[in-house]
């Protein structure tokens, strides 16, 4: 062989050579793509749920679930079945063919179908996506790897399944992002009260092997990190009963044209609430900006003079301290009493000139209790008031609280401040303290703070319940007694005969007051009726009625004392009060 010949040999070998190691390398190449595809180990992050809030009877009032980001890279999508691949998704996932086609032909690569699908369809997706994988409507064009549906966690929803029925006290969310990941924060209502309970503690961490559509292969070998959710909270109000209130709140609003009507049921002796309602609400699932008037809790923010119903609380003052008996006689005036360059009146006149402590409450005297004001000195009215809960917040579990006036020993030095508190002007309250103050004479004496949850469930299902603080005795049982009798006798035969309900034992006082702007009373007014309900069967309730500015029969026997008795009915027809057989 000649030199000539030998040297085409080489060139030949060397370049066979060179090519089988390419190919060699190729396939070690590949090979160990291949394999990290199949077998590197990698994680997983799924993220845990917010925990949800439940009534008493077990409807479900907030709750959250999962969204998902579904993305298609379009170099994968065969062309000859894109027509195909738009029709079914749009079906798996409720979408319009036009918008999906849209998005697929907007570009040659990546492209994101949904940023929230909920989590049924997300399921029905992956679903989907392996069965177009197996007819071969994705396949590689050798620019790419080959990926299908890719079905990413993106978030979470807020839902509410009963839309505005518990609004306000329920609250609502807002959406924050973490780590790329929509999250939810409470902002108002019980949302935000309990927030640290609700979030979620741990998210779900899945370590394994990957296969070949990228998904971790869960078997024995799997690392799994499980979740810690929020934890959900069971409220004292049954859904029936309070959509039962919402419902007669809505056609008394229309009634009396009035900016809102606020209800509150308690029961006397834990402080439950069972019942908490307004007639201005609205569906946390999509809020309004028309909804912004309504975001308050107006029964533990608005704060306003409370009128007659203040009555009670300081007559109980004064029996308590010895000042009175409930037999003595005082002047009336003509309805008349003039203070220094102040003039009181009554709204209406008196047959006698000549009426009982106990009457000023039962028809309802400002002439009277002006008088009867002035008999405390300021220390026991400070110190009382105090003991009923004024000056401070109610305890209520509910966020931005208005504790109302921040009273001082001081401002009961003026003989003024101390008959017109008597008949519930010059102090500012909210409606929560009032509800808290009255349920001292329907139980006993003793004063407990209102609450609105009954326990917290854990991730291990153990039941954690909310106690109440030790309840403080603030009159003495036979002072409480004595007005519980004089407000009975108020429905009976006085000012709150519109509140009575045949059978039941009820008792209540009326409250209307002006509203004052800029220091001037004007032609406004708030109506209240705040008293209890009791059967024979052992069942005492606290319930109170504030109507905010009614255009039509502001006086609270016409507006509010009605609305009471509605409610009465309302919980006898849901067995929470017992007809007694007269």
């Amino acid at each position: 062989m000649d030199d000539k010949v030998k040297s085409k040999f080489l060139i030949f070998f060397i370049v066979v050579t060179v090519c089988f190691m390419i190919f060699i390398a190729a396939l070690l190449y590949w090979s160990s793509v291949d394999l990290q595809r199949l077998n590197l180990q990698t994680s997983d992050t799924r993220m845990s749920l917010r925990g949800s809030i439940l009534s008493a009877d077990d409807y479900t009032l907030a709750s959250s679930q999962r969204l998902y980001k579904v993305m298609v890279d379009t170099r994968n999508i065969d062309p000859e079945q894109k027509d195909l691949f738009v029709k079914l998704y749009s079906l798996y996932s409720n979408s319009d063919e036009g918008e999906v086609k849209k998005i697929i032909e907007s570009k040659n690569g990546s492209v994101v179908l949904s940023y929230s699908m909920d989590s049924k369809s997300a399921k029905l997706l992956q679903s989907l996506g392996s069965k177009l994988l197996k007819r071969g409507v994705f396949k590689t064009n050798g620019m790419s790897f080959l990926h299908g549906l890719d079905i990413i966690q993106s978030g979470e929803s807020r839902v509410y399944p009963h839309k505005d029925t518990l609004s306000p006290i329920v609250g609502y969310t807002r959406k924050i992002e973490q780590n790329a990941i929509t999250r939810r924060e409470g902002v108002k209502g019980l949302e935000r009260y309990y927030e640290d309970a609700l979030s979620f503690a741990q998210d779900i961490y899945i370590a394994g092997y990957r296969d070949v559509i990228d998904t971790i292969i869960l078997n024995r070998k799997v690392k799994v990190k499980e979740p810690i959710n929020g934890q959900d909270i069971r409220l004292s109000i049954p859904l029936k009963l309070q959509k039962m209130v919402e419902r007669k709140l809505d056609l008394h609003k229309t009634r009396l044209e009035a900016k809102e009507i606020i209800a509150v049921v308690m029961k006397s002796d834990t402080g439950d609430i069972i019942s908490l309602a307004s007639s201005n609400r609205y569906d946390a699932n999509s809020l309004k900006q028309d909804d912004y008037p309504f975001l308050n809790i107006q029964s533990a923010e608005y704060i306003y003079e409370p009128g007659s119903v203040m009555k009670p609380i300081v007559y109980a003052l004064l029996l308590n301290n010895g000042k009175i008996n409930p037999k003595d006689i005082f002047r009336t005036y003509g309805g008349e009493y003039n203070m220094g360059r102040y003039t009181i009146k009554d709204e209406h006149k008196f047959k006698s000139e000549w009426i009982s402590a106990r009457d000023a409450i039962v028809y309802s005297s400002n002439v009277v209790m002006a008088q009867l004001g002035q008999k405390l000195d300021a220390r026991e009215y400070y110190d009382g008031l105090r003991a009923f809960g004024f000056g401070e917040k109610s305890g209520i579990d509910l966020t931005y609280e208005n504790g109302g006036d921040k009273i001082s020993v001081n401002h009961f030095k003026n003989e003024i401040a101390r008959s017109t508190i008597g008949y519930g002007y010059g102090i500012n309250v909210n409606f929560m303290q009032l509800i808290k103050a009255f349920n001292v004479f329907n139980n006993d004496g003793l004063l407990i703070n209102p609450k609105i949850v009954s326990y917290i469930v854990d991730k291990k299902n153990i039941i954690h319940e909310i106690k109440n603080e030790e309840s403080v005795r603030v009159i003495s049982e036979n002072t409480a007694n004595t007005i519980k009798q004089t407000l009975i006798d108020t429905v009976k035969d006085g000012s709150g005969t519109k509140a009575f309900v045949d059978g039941v034992i009820t008792g209540g006082k009326t409250g209307t007051a002006q509203i004052a702007q800029g220091g001037v009373y004007h032609r406004r007014y708030n109506s209240s009726f705040i008293g209890f309900a009791n059967d024979g069967s052992g069942s005492k309730y606290t319930i109170g009625v504030l109507v905010i500015e009614p255009s039509r029969e502001y006086f609270s026997s016409q507006s509010a004392a009605p609305i009471f008795k509605d409610i009465v009915l309302c919980m006898l027809e849901e067995g929470k009060l017992l007809r007694q057989e007269q």
